[in-house]
């Protein structure tokens, strides 16, 4: 059974860091291509940024530069420094894996940035 565990998720003052983890199992890790997806209220869900099984990356517009996307796969693990948070960046964010026409979702966490 292939899980996705998102962890990290929490409240953060305007400007402060954070860093996020999906942590895989089930699944051969280092075949797949991760991503890290927002939604927010109201909003449709966003992809924010990906890194390839080759280890490329790309990022929406709004986080280039504040946001880095990384993975470690000899611990199954995909990460999201996020730095300079705003208000704006306030969502859900889910961790997702893809191989192909297959795609996994983690059951998200929240991330709140407030004063």
């Amino acid at each position: 059974q292939v899980q996705l565990v998102e962890s990290g998720g929490g409240l953060v003052q305007p400007g402060g860091p954070r860093r996020l983890s999906c942590a895989g199992s089930g699944l051969s890790f280092s075949m797949y291509d991760m991503g890290w997806y927002r939604q927010a209220p109201g909003k449709q869900r966003e992809l924010v940024a990906r890194i390839t099984r080759g280890a490329r990356t790309n990022y929406v517009d709004s986080v280039k530069g504040r946001f880095t996307i990384s993975r470690d796969n000899a611990k199954d693990t995909m990460y999201l420094q996020m730095t300079s948070l705003q208000p704006e960046d306030t969502a859900v964010y889910y961790c997702n894996a893809r191989l192909s026409v297959t795609a996994y979702w983690g059951q998200g966490t929240q991330v709140t940035v407030s004063s």
